[in-house]
């Protein structure tokens, strides 16, 4: 028999690792209307291409079939709001791009969530911890914030985001599923956006197409970041001075009008990347993109790509 955790052990085990938020739900299939929704997306091509969101739909309805035995998901949040923000005389990056990559921050303080939670238990090789632990940090086909909702972290907000009380919506998520089971489990919290729609207005593309359902193939964030070739000549306006991502319907919502900077060192923005100018983007290597990037979520979009950008925004700077 697997022993029971203490929840709140692990709330306290979850703060040290640098996560302002920590739940836990029962593993279980997704329920019928997220599923739906999820199948809706799909269908009608609203991912544009990423391929990655349809494959393994099983898997990414169901984390038992992610870890055999799974009886748990636990739920973190990173805030990743900036210490200091980009000067607006220079070219704009999305929030959560100005740290290391998310990916390797998150990771990392899971993996250390994991060994506080072995400290002291039978769980010690890394065979027992791969058995028990399945971490995900958004390269796993799992619905993290489906996820982060039913442990009780917050509701999906009408942009699609996940917004937690008091913490606001600037949080990287991470999962944990595991084969142990808790004294307690939390539950969803209620959907808190009312009638408000200022998410939606915000939008410049409309690809907020209606609450909760966000059209891929005209957000700023995929096209500037996933997509590649050109970038439709409809959308280069909108643009404005961001040369990576866009963060407009986070910074219309009224929940982010309070937050907290974090305090996760890695999350901190460079001063090299603080105090390139315009002429810097527009002066842009492969050699320097290579060194301001090579630890950050920004090389995702490769050299190729954030030079398309760069390009589209210089030339709505030059009307």
């Amino acid at each position: 028999m697997e022993p029971t955790f203490k929840i709140n052990d692990l709330r306290d085990a979850a703060a040290a690792a640098g996560f302002v938020a920590c739940g836990v739900a029962k593993a279980d299939v997704v329920d019928e209307h997220h599923a739906s929704a999820l199948h809706n997306w799909t269908d009608s091509g609203m991912y544009g291409t990423m391929e990655y969101m349809v494959n393994n739909a099983d898997k990414r309805l169901d984390p038992r079939l992610l870890l055999e035995g799974a009886k748990s998901v636990i739920a973190v949040a990173m805030n990743y709001y900036p210490q200091r923000l980009l000067d607006d005389s220079r070219l704009q990056f999305s929030y959560y791009a100005y740290g290391q990559d998310y990916h390797e921050v998150v990771r990392g303080r899971l993996r250390q969530l994991v060994r506080m939670m072995c400290d002291g238990s039978d769980i010690q090789t890394k065979e027992d911890i791969d058995r028990h632990f399945k971490i995900c940090c958004d390269t796993v086909p799992m619905l993290e914030r489906y996820w982060a909702k039913q442990a009780g972290l917050g509701w999906t907000g009408k942009n699609c985001n996940l917004i937690i009380p008091n913490i606001g919506s600037y949080v990287f998520l991470g999962s944990i599923i595991t084969s142990l089971e808790f004294d307690s489990y939390d539950s969803p919290v209620k959907e808190q956006c009312g009638q408000c729609t200022q998410c939606l207005q915000a939008c410049p593309t409309k690809a907020l197409r209606s609450p909760h359902s966000i059209d891929a193939r005209r957000c700023l964030s995929y096209l500037t970041i996933e997509h590649r070739g050109p970038i439709p000549e409809e959308f280069h306006k909108a643009l404005g001075t961001c040369i990576y991502g866009c963060d407009r319907c986070q910074k219309a919502c009224p929940y982010n009008r309070n937050v907290r900077p974090t305090d996760v060192e890695e999350l901190a923005a460079s001063e090299d990347f603080l105090s390139m100018t315009k002429d810097d983007w527009a002066q842009l290597t492969e050699e320097e993109f290579r060194r301001l990037f090579r630890h950050s979520a920004v090389k995702r979009t490769k050299f190729e790509g954030l030079s398309r950008n760069i390009e589209i925004v210089l030339n709505n700077i030059s009307r």
